[in-house]
């Protein structure tokens, strides 16, 4: 019984079809008739044009991004937990040819305006230290925690008014959208550029950047072909992204996570660490409870010393999310 994480989950039918639809002779890279289809397609999700651009994981999407936005350098403001610090392999420092992380402190891992602003407030406007460019933030944070619209309008008036790009983690953008009950347009105002999620979400390889702020694209374009990221058959990312909008399967797929975590989450209660928001759970047990629930078949990872993490996917076998709730309020 699999909580260890919505990367493990099975891939969605609806993603095998379409990619078995896409394999017939096309045109190479990014030019086949599919990948033609993804501005169109997510400038209807959003409400406004865009462009969008595949690539096969979510460190490239989150780092190809900030690369356009970020010179050598320059600095990115992001949270002293977000993925791009803690579990990308200095991979921004890579893409970015040795731009800074700027560290910021925040409950739930999400930042707020003060906390940027106590990073970047004391830093001289001289050729002596680094100088910030950019505003990372993950939907939902590292702690599955969702940034309310507000909340991200907020950072987006901070980063205006300082000059600054704000970029989104979206790996869990339809776990938040599906929280809120908001339009996606509404979760993401001011944001520059998205990298919109789909391998936790039922994808199989493939996620999206969706650049606002569209100038950046075409930096993009060259750079993921320098980092390697233009797939020849790219016409098999864009039919899984595409198979994932159609309908809003995207949306569905967070709901249903997000239910399976809710689940879980209820028979938590006292024990939680964060609230669940998203399809997380941090939940605190001592080392003889972990070591009971994984005896009853239950696998997840530790969380510190005294604290285990659950992550429930778009597929959870409800067999399982009961049995597991059950075996939590036992303890």
């Amino acid at each position: 019984m699999q909580f260890l994480s919505d990367n493990a989950a099975a891939v969605h039918p609806a993603v095998w079809s379409a990619m078995l639809a896409a394999d017939a002779p096309d045109s190479p890279y990014d030019t086949d008739a599919i990948s033609r289809e993804l501005d169109a397609a997510f400038s209807a999700l959003f409400g406004r044009e865009c462009t969008a651009l595949w690539v096969a994981t979510g460190t490239a999407a989150n780092c190809l991004a900030l690369a356009a936005m970020v010179p050598p350098h320059g600095g990115v403001v992001c949270h002293r937990e977000a993925h791009i610090e803690v579990d990308e392999g200095g991979a921004p420092g890579f893409y970015l040819h040795g731009a800074k992380l700027m560290l910021a402190e925040g409950a739930s891992a999400k930042l707020t305006p003060d906390a940027i602003a106590g990073v970047i407030d004391p830093i001289r406007d001289d050729v002596h230290q680094v100088q910030p460019h950019a505003v990372s933030i993950t939907q939902a944070s590292e702690y599955g925690c969702v940034y309310r619209p507000a909340e991200v309008a907020a950072i987006a008036d901070l980063a205006k008014a300082r000059g600054l790009k704000l970029h989104m983690d979206g790996a869990r953008f339809a776990n938040a959208v599906a929280h809120m009950g908001c339009t996606p347009a509404e979760a993401c105002q001011g944001v520059a550029a998205l990298s919109f999620g789909f391998v936790k979400n039922g994808g199989l390889g493939a996620e999206a950047i969706v650049f606002f702020d569209r100038s950046l694209a075409d930096v993009v374009r060259y750079r993921r072909k320098r980092a390697g990221h233009l797939q020849s058959k790219g016409r098999f990312l864009a039919a899984q992204i595409l198979a994932m909008l159609r309908d809003d399967l995207w949306l569905q797929n967070g709901r249903a996570a997000n239910a399976a975590a809710a689940e879980i989450a209820a028979a938590a209660s006292e024990r939680l660490l964060h609230a669940v928001e998203a399809n997380e759970i941090f939940l605190t047990v001592s080392t003889q409870e972990r070591a009971a629930l994984r005896a009853q078949g239950f696998s997840f990872y530790d969380w510190g010393a005294q604290g285990a993490r659950l992550v429930t996917s778009w597929n959870a076998d409800a067999s399982h999310v009961d049995a597991l709730a059950r075996a939590i309020r036992a303890l």
